[in-house]
This record gives structure tokens, sequence and C-alpha cells, in this order.
């Protein structure tokens, strides 16, 4: 009988409320303790992001909403934060005034990449800037990686200030000075820089700061003076002397100058006049008894003196050694430099550098890795005549051998929730090391935040939806200063499912979830804001699973639920004709914390949906199983009687951890209008239904009903009495090994015009008791994934007689039981979660033709470890 025929139904209230919610440290010795915190940061994450790209006005430093400014986060940053600066320029003056900790430093940190460096200060504008980084009477603080630019004045100021560390930045400035280490400051660590200045003094270590560790910097065109500065250290540096010398020792007792490469510049026409001291290293009297130089390599090949120690100044390392007993293991000769002048310079050493593997590995300051983040290499063309493990390279730059890079593909983390990954990387190279090569940067696709800066990559990630999960890998041996390697690691991640008791999010009779009561006009739609449910935010969903009905409709048509933010798509969910009310499961994608629900018609329709559940991250994988009839009134039990409710026994027919079951629910021969209630049992009847009818009518539709010890109820609500059918297609739960991923809405299949059917000889229906086979849609997706089971709205149109729909996996017997029941003429739909082994088979069975069209949602997959 014909659903038109029964047009004058009553319609069972549909009445609630949407549950969804509407739209002091001591400072070290020398340096003073810090002033009080201005204002306690709003994120108290591990890290503080600032963005000049991706940053939110009045941002907390969240990744979900960055900071537009350094100093911003300077301002509210505390211990064992770490602030990271994603690649962009930053005009700005940063005056750190926050201290952290000997166990929680607080760090700024540059998240530099293969396609963007962080930029600080005065890079291409004349806008007046002081220093760029002034950090004065604070302790325990480390600032690294930045590209700093400054002009007319020092832009990075160490003052006052102890255990603070500036590493691995590019420093380039106008004039002469670039870092300067003053007032007192203790222990401060100036390490693997660059320091790119017109030919004088780079780096000044001053006024009794004590302790200062100079290492592995590299000077392309200057020099570095350390004045009133005892107990410092000068290890691994790589100087390119211009209009001063190389390293310059001032009334500063006790320092160790070790492993320097120092090359005077023939060419210094940038000068102020000639240089008025041609010295490589230069200690003055009061240095001597207390200062001890071993293992440098000084090119005696302009000219210039190699040493002046005291008041005697030497030319040959012979004369120096003779005298002083000073300059063990040091070198004169061209120590063959291979100057890169990218956006963040660096020199190298040519192959036959003397500097390879002659270093000594016990120098007070050596540091772990170079300028450049890698180990020290043993370069096997090269005899190792360094102290220690023998190969260390003097200088600030490693050579390094062939590498090879490996990054695994993103996978599940084990014992972890479906959306959590695991990224691991790493790089080798043929020759021995004494630890890892190069250094990784990475950017899940769920964020344009990157991260990274480290040697190898063991990383935990949780992505907040499911899909497609990628993260972009660079990797590079020049601390992003030249070209790197670069590879994408993914994997298709699914969301588990939480089942609720039905819950009204919408309905245009009554205003819930939109601000009028009239029906939704022709061809047009209704907007459902979802901010959260049940306490996850809606930016954490990846699915909703709703009851949509469509009602009091002027004319035939369909409804089509789709994410905001997309396109419409070709697929149907609701099909009605003029005065029917018709329900059918739908699972909608989550984008923007909208869904679109269309009225594709000629006339008005009043649309009601009442959710059902939601894929997330938490929740109950999904276990498929063959589609299994466990209630038929019609041959046990008798139908059901006018407003009553029968218990469905689920036991020993699913395991006993399912929390929810799938179940394809048939009315059948009604003796009047109403509609029926699959709920919890032992749970309140609902005011939401998931099936409406009318008297003679067959009808089926889709329901996901949360299990009470293995138990759901059925509740007619009518006068009448009628037959209910109930088929098992599944269960989430404990033990649920499948996880969602929303693909659709997606056209797979549809016969009117042979999509997804290439071997059936073109567009035609399907014949009586015709099997067609459909493969769900992965190939959008990212990669490794094969269809263990596919939710899909099925349609049948145009059938010229009366029948049944089945579907099912290819791979096994067709069941006797039936997805979706139509009548001749009539158009039917109704959702379906299928096992997809061998793909999906559609079966015709009637005595006349139909087309059939399947309209994918989602599928679900096995979890990718």
């Amino acid at each position: 009988m014909k659903r038109a025929a029964r047009s004058l139904l009553a319609l069972v209230p549909l009445v609630g409320a949407a549950t969804l919610v509407g739209p002091v440290i001591p400072a070290a010795t020398a340096a003073p303790a810090p002033s009080s915190a201005s204002a306690a940061p709003t994120s108290t994450g591990s890290e503080l992001f600032v963005s000049e790209t991706d940053c939110v006005p009045n941002g907390d430093g969240k990744a979900e909403s960055p900071f537009c400014t350094i100093s911003a986060a300077a301002a509210v940053v505390q211990p064992g934060q770490t602030v990271l600066v994603q690649p962009g320029l930053y005009p700005e003056s940063v005056t750190v005034t926050r201290s952290g900790t000997a166990a929680a430093p607080i760090t700024f940190k540059a998240a530099n990449t293969r396609d963007g460096v962080v930029r600080v200060g005065r890079y291409g504008a004349d806008t007046g800037i002081g220093s760029v980084f002034t950090l004065r009477q604070v302790h325990d603080v480390v600032v690294e990686g930045f590209a700093i630019y400054g002009r007319d004045v020092v832009p990075v100021v160490v003052d006052g200030s102890s255990r603070v560390t500036i590493d691995g930045t590019s420093v380039t400035h106008a004039s002469s000075e670039l870092i300067k280490v003053t007032g007192g400051s203790a222990d401060v660590t100036i390490s693997r820089n660059f320091l790119h200045s017109p030919g004088t003094t780079a780096l000044v270590v001053e006024a009794d700061s004590t302790a200062t560790r100079v290492v592995a910097n590299q000077i392309p065109n200057g020099g570095m003076y350390l004045t009133r500065a005892p107990g410092s250290t000068v290890t691994n540096n790589t100087i390119q002397a211009g209009c001063a010398p190389g390293i310059t020792l001032v009334a500063s007792p006790g320092v160790t100058v070790a492993n320097n490469i120092v090359k005077p510049l023939p060419d210094q026409r940038l000068c102020e006049g000639e240089p008025t001291v041609k010295t490589a290293i230069m200690v003055l009297p009061v240095e001597v008894p207390q200062t001890t130089v071993h293992h440098n390599l000084i090119d005696p090949t302009t000219g210039w003196a190699l040493y002046r120690w005291g008041a005697t100044t030497y030319r040959t390392l012979g004369d120096f050694q003779a005298a002083t007993g000073q300059g063990g293991f040091d070198i004169v000769a061209d120590p063959l430099l291979d100057p890169r002048f990218e956006d963040r310079g660096y020199i190298a050493l040519k192959q036959s550098s003397p500097a390879i593997d002659s270093a000594d590995a016990n120098a007070p300051g050596v540091l772990a890795t170079d300028l450049m983040g890698n180990a020290h290499a043993d370069d096997p063309t090269w005899a190792n005549t360094g102290t220690g493990n023998g190969y260390h390279d003097r200088g600030a730059v490693e050579r390094l051998g062939p590498t090879t890079l490996r990054v695994e593909r993103l996978h599940r983390t084990i014992g972890a929730g479906p959306l959590d990954t695991t990224l691991r990387a790493s790089a080798s190279t043929q020759w021995t090391t004494d630890g890892p090569i190069g250094s990784f940067a990475y950017q899940y696709g769920d964020s344009p935040l990157w991260r990274g800066g480290t040697p190898s990559l063991n990383e935990n990630h949780r992505f907040r939806r499911a899909g497609s999960a990628c993260v972009q890998v660079h990797w590079s041996t020049t601390g992003f200063r030249s070209a790197s390697a670069s590879a994408p690691s993914c994997t298709v991640l699914g969301a588990h499912y939480t089942a609720v008791a039905p819950q009204r999010l919408l309905d245009t009779r009554s205003a819930v979830g939109v601000g009028t009561s009239t029906p939704v006009p022709p061809k047009s739609e209704v907007v459902v804001p979802v901010d959260s449910i049940g306490g996850v935010p809606a930016a954490d969903i990846s699915a909703l699973v709703l009851n949509v009905t469509a009602t009091q409709p002027t004319t035939a048509g369909f409804l089509t639920v789709y994410p905001d933010g997309t396109n419409a798509p070709t697929a149907s969910n609701v099909n009605f004709v003029a005065g029917e009310t018709v329900p059918n499961l739908v699972t909608v994608p989550m984008s923007n914390g909208k869904i679109r629900i269309r009225n594709s018609s000629g006339g008005t329709v009043h649309v009601v949906a009442d959710l059902q559940g939601w894929y997330a991250e938490a929740g109950d994988g999904f276990a498929t199983q063959p589609l299994t009839r466990v209630l038929d009134t019609r041959t046990d039990g008798g139908a059901l009687p006018p407003n009553s409710t029968r218990t469905l026994n689920l036991d020993r027919k699913v395991s006993p951890g399912a929390t929810a079951v799938v179940l394809n629910v048939t009315v059948t021969a009604p003796t009047t209008s109403g509609v029926l209630k699959v709920f919890p049992y032992g749970s309140p009847v609902p005011t939401a239904s998931n099936l409406n009818f009318v008297a003679g009518q067959t009808i089926p539709n889709l329901v996901i009903v949360p299990v009470t010890d293995l138990k759901a109820n059925i509740h007619n609500q009518s006068s009448g009495s009628v037959h209910v059918i109930a088929d098992l297609a599944g269960y989430f739960g404990v033990d649920g090994q499948l996880s969602y991923v929303p693909n659709g809405p997606l056209r797979i299949a549809d016969s009117r015009d042979a999509t997804g059917l290439p071997n059936r000889g073109g567009a035609k229906p399907l014949q009586p008791w015709e099997s067609v086979n459909v493969s769900p849609y992965v190939d959008n997706l990212a990669c490794c994934v094969t269809a263990a089971a596919v939710v899909a709205n099925l349609t049948v149109t145009a059938p010229a007689s009366s029948g049944f729909l089945i579907a099912h996996p290819g791979a096994e017997a067709r069941p006797a039981v039936s997805n979706l029941n139509f009548v001749a003429g009539e158009t039917s739909s109704n959702l379906a979660i299928v096992g997809t082994k061998g793909g999906l088979n559609l079966y015709n069975s009637s005595s006349g033709t139909a087309h059939v069209v399947a309209d994918q949602a989602g599928i679900f997959v096995t979890p990718q470890y």
C-alpha cells in the first residue's frame, strides 16, 4: 500500500528542549630577583603560541588562539613554559621580565621550517625599534632560533641576569655590536649563533659578567671582545676576523680558548681605516697567568699576527709555544672554509680542512651538537688527531657524511584512543657519530602551528576529528638555513560512538533550534548550530547521528542533511510525498559547528531532528555482523497492543560488553496511525520517535539504541496494534574494533546514470531478483585504508512493483532479511550499516524493475597501528 495514500496521519507531538549548549623565584648569584609578574597567563599548558598569520586578537596563547606578538607571550609566560613562535615577521622589541627556575626555565623558541623562518626586529623597515631582545635582571631564560635584525642599538642585551641562554639565533646589524652580556651577569651561555656585523666586534662580554660560555658561534666578518669577564669559556667558534681581532681578552682572567677557528679577512674596505690591531687571538697582560689556549686553528695567509700574549706579539706558532707553553695542538693553516650566506647563514668546512677530526672533545664548554644541531661525525677519509673520542671538528660546524631519512607512516597509538597517533622519524649517516644528525620540524594537519627543532621524532598527537590524518615533516642538517627534505606522514583515523536516549535538536513547528515556527520554504535550508554535546566541543565531534523527520510537506521532495561550510551534495536523506510524515536516520559529518538541512522540494515542509548519538574520541567501537532477525512479532508474541511496550532481550545475540545496538526496525500491518519508539531498557518512554506510520503501512528505519543489561524497549504509541520486525546489524561496545570515518555524503551508486555500476551496460534499473556490487569510496582519503563496513542511505525509486531491498557483504551469503521495503511507484529510503567484505551487494527482491541509489555517509575501518 502506498504511503502517499495514507497522508492524513496523526502526528505524535515532538516536544522537548535540546540539551545542546547554545548558540616568586630567587635569583642566582650576581643577578637580582625579577620584578613581580604582571598577570597570570590564560593558558596553563607547557606551550604558548605566537603566530603572525593565525593569531587571534586578545588570544590566550593556546594552539587555537595564538598571541599576535612575542611581547604578549612574554608578559604572561610562566616557569617551564615554551613560547613557540611561528614563521613570520615580528617588528617589535621584546623585553623579558619574567624568570624561570633551574629545573623549569622559560624558553622563547622559533619554529623555523624549510618554508619560513621567524624574523624579529627591524627587518626591511625603517621604523624605530630598540634592542630586539632585552633580558634584564631575569634568570633561567632561553632564547632560541630567531633571525634577529637590529639597527642603531645592540639587538640582544643580557643585563644583570643569570642562567640565560641565547642559542641558535642569527643576528644581523647595520653597525657593530650584536650581542652584549653586561651588568654582572652570571652563567650566561651564548651558543650556536650566526653574528653578521659589518666587520667590527660582534659579541661583547663585559662589566664583571662571570662564567660566560661563548660556544659554537660563527662570526663571518668581525670578532668577539671579553673585558672584565672572568671565568669565561671561548670554545669551538668560527671567526672570520674583520676590523678587529678575532678574540680579545681584557681584564678577564681564568678563560679557556679552545677549538676555535680564526681566519683574518684580507679585504676590509668596509672598515673605517685599517684595523688598528691585526691579531687573531689577543690576551692582554692581566689575563696571562690564568688563561689557557689550545687546539685552535688560525689562518696565516693574510699576514696578521697569530697571537698577542701579554705585551708580546707572535707571528709563528713555534715562537708562541716556546715562549708561553700555550698553543698546544694549535694549527696554523688555511682552514678551508666554505661560507654559505642564506637567510640565516653558516660557514661550512671544505673536504680537506685541517679542522676535521682534530679538536679536543673534552675542552670546557663543548656542546653535544654543532651550530646546525648535528652531533660530531667521524670522517673516514681523515685521520683522527683530536683528543677525547678523536673526531670532533674545530670551529662551530661539523662536516657530515651521507645521510638517510626515515619517516614512518603515522599510526594509531597502541593502547590509546581512536584519534591518538604516534609519529616516528629518524635520520642516520654512514659515518660514525656520537649522537643524532639533523633536526625535524613538523606540522599536524589539524593545526597551522609548527613544532620541532628536535633530532628525532617520537611524538604523540590527538587529532580532533576522524578522517584523513596527516603531518608534514621537514628535516634539515643546516637548521633549516638551506634546502631540506620534506615528507608527509598520513593515516586514516576513525571515531568512536556515544549513544544517548533521543534528544530534541530541531523542531521547526515549535521553534526548537530555530527562531520561528514556520516551515522550511521551498529550495531553502535551515541551519542548526551545535556548540557542544555532552560537554564535548563541536570541534571535537566527527559526526552526529540524527533521526530526521519530514512532516506536513506540501509537495513531494527530499531532505538533504550536510555539514555547513561545504557544498550541498546531490545525495538525499529523507524522501517524502505531499502530506506524509517520514523519518530516517542520518549520520552527518561536523565541520564548523553547524549542520544544514535542505528542503529540495517545490513546497514547504516542517523538519524535526532528534539526536541519537555522536562520533568522537570517547565512546565505543563498532562490531559488524550479518544482518540477523532478533524479533518478528508475526511469529513470536503477536502484535504490540495499543500504547504498549515490549522488551527486546539481546543476550547471547551480542557481546556482553555491548553498550548500543544497530537495529533495522520495520513496522508492518498497523491497524491505525501512530509512532514507534525504541529506547533503553529501564528508561521512561521518550518524547521523540523512531518511526511514524499509517494504517496498513510497511515502513523501516535504522535505529541505534543504547542497551541496559543487553535489553532495549520498543513502544507502540498508537490506538491500534502493530507488528514489529527488528534485524540486528551490529553493536557498539568495549570490544568493538571498528571506528567510524565520515566520508560523505557521496553518491557511490545510481542505476539511473550507471554511477558506481560500470559493468551493467549503462543506465538501467535493476531487473527483478538482480544483485549488483558496489564499492565504498575511499580514494579521497589519505592512504592505506580499506572499508570494513559502510554507512549508506539506500534509496529505491520508480519501482515497478512492491518488494524489498537487501544489502549485504559481497563475500557473504545473502540473508533472508531486508533493509528497505517499497511499494510500486514510490520512492523510499533507509539508512543501512553493512559490512563490505567483497564489496556491497544490493539485491532487488521484487518481481519488477527498480532503480537503486546508494549515498555513502561514511565507512568503518580497522585501526591502523
